[in-house]
């Protein structure tokens, strides 16, 4: 029997405009990654409003949006270690990120959060498939019982508390930031910018306003030393596997986010409950939840991020092969990124007088809530940030946190 062959064909012209709109989705990507309070969302909304004006097809902006999302997933995590650092007293309250840093590790924190990203890409898109025809079978039960699905996620994110001090402070949490997001959610305030929606101040001041406001008091950024990447290989991996893996239900299941399912992931993981695990764990859900997106929009047609809404308003074709090569190649792009950025981030920000810092990005993330929703985002975003500070006071996980997207999901049936 002849064996039959398949004849590749490269459009030269084709190949170069993806790849040009690949590294311009990389670039906004970068930018909204490095600079706190910004999301790619924003920079995805603002490209799908644009979108009909721009002299391209639709499958190159989407490639354009999808690049910046993976993109943003690597280079986050460098504001988000280099910025927000507490005293070293507080070190038992920190984020493991900052523990790093303190410990004067950061290189390596950077690095391990690189190789949690770029592993779980290369583990996800092989998995893609025979993940999503899975979930994709069970997904009509899961919607019906979503309810059920979210309560039993909170009441697993509250056992998985140490003390019943922290238990205590991590339900006071989730009940304060599920009555905020009830109550402004929906809103559709007049602002200088309509890309965005209420997500932006509401997560910028639940998350992003507690750790600066803390680390007005701290040393900042100390020296930092050796580069090497002490945690075993065979952990990594796992632990950047379960992370891709995990990556699928924050894909699949509204209202769960990367770091519920890093915690998830964590106690499963021998060992798993260091800084370098949960580093990895977090880097990996967070963009194998980028590539899961994808394939849920193909598979359920429900765009689960805000870079999806935005594809899919673009009317961007869902060309899988082209995607998943623009994906691969944002992957690499941003992996090489956050090493050389993220080394030269912290040792700037390690010679700047921290206060002053702190209160720059305080005032930035006021700004952006404004562009975005208004002086009522900027009232929410005040409100947020002091609800985000009753987990740290109580020494409990910010995860708790979530409420604020799990009782409006819970309750609509989304």
């Amino acid at each position: 029997m002849p064996i039959s062959t398949v004849d590749v064909v490269v459009d030269p012209a084709l190949t170069a405009q993806v790849l040009a709109w690949i590294l311009a989705g990389a670039a906004l990507g970068s930018i909204s990654g490095l600079v706190p309070g910004l999301h790619a969302n924003n920079f995805a909304l603002v490209l799908a409003g644009v979108a009909p004006s721009v002299p391209a097809p639709p499958l190159l902006v989407g490639i354009a949006m999808l690049a910046a999302g993976v993109v943003h997933t690597f280079l986050n995590a460098v504001p988000a270690m280099a910025l927000g650092v507490p005293d070293a007293e507080m070190a038992v309250t920190a984020l493991p990120g900052h523990r790093m840093v303190l410990e004067g590790r950061g290189y390596e924190a950077i690095r391990l959060s690189a190789l949690g990203s770029i592993l779980a890409v290369l583990v996800a898109v092989p998995l893609a498939v025979p993940i999503t025809s899975g979930v994709t079978a069970v997904y009509p039960a899961i919607r019906s019982n979503l309810s059920i699905v979210l309560a039993l996620v909170v009441v697993g994110l509250l056992a998985s508390e140490y003390t019943w001090r922290a238990r205590f402070g991590g339900l006071l949490s989730f009940s304060l930031a599920a009555g905020l997001g009830l109550l402004t959610l929906d809103l559709s305030p007049d602002a200088p910018l309509e890309a965005g929606g209420m997500l932006a101040p509401l997560f910028a001041g639940l998350f992003g306003a507690p750790v600066l406001i803390d680390a007005i008091r701290g040393g900042g950024v100390p020296p930092q030393r050796d580069r090497a990447v002490t945690m075993p290989r065979v952990l990594l991996g796992l632990a950047a596997g379960a992370g891709a893996i995990a990556g699928a239900i924050v894909g699949y299941i509204p209202g769960i986010s990367a770091a519920i399912a890093a915690v998830a992931v964590l106690l499963v993981i021998p060992s798993g409950t260091n800084d370098r695990s949960y580093i990895v764990a977090t880097s990996g859900v967070d963009t194998a939840n980028t590539i899961f997106a994808l394939f849920a929009l193909v598979a359920i047609g429900q765009p689960r991020t805000g870079v999806m809404v935005a594809f899919e308003s673009a009317n961007a074709p869902l060309n899988l092969p082209v995607l998943v090569v623009a994906v691969l190649l944002a992957g690499l792009i941003g992996f090489a990124l956050v090493i050389v950025v993220g080394d030269a981030y912290l040792d700037i920000v390690g010679r700047m007088e921290y206060w002053r810092i702190s209160a720059a990005v305080l005032t930035l993330l006021c700004l952006i809530a404004y562009l975005f929703t208004g002086l009522l985002g900027v009232g929410v975003f005040v409100v947020a940030a002091a609800i985000g500070m009753v987990p740290i006071r109580f020494r409990a996980r910010r995860v708790h946190l979530m409420g604020v997207l799990i009782v409006p999901v819970a309750l609509s049936g989304l």
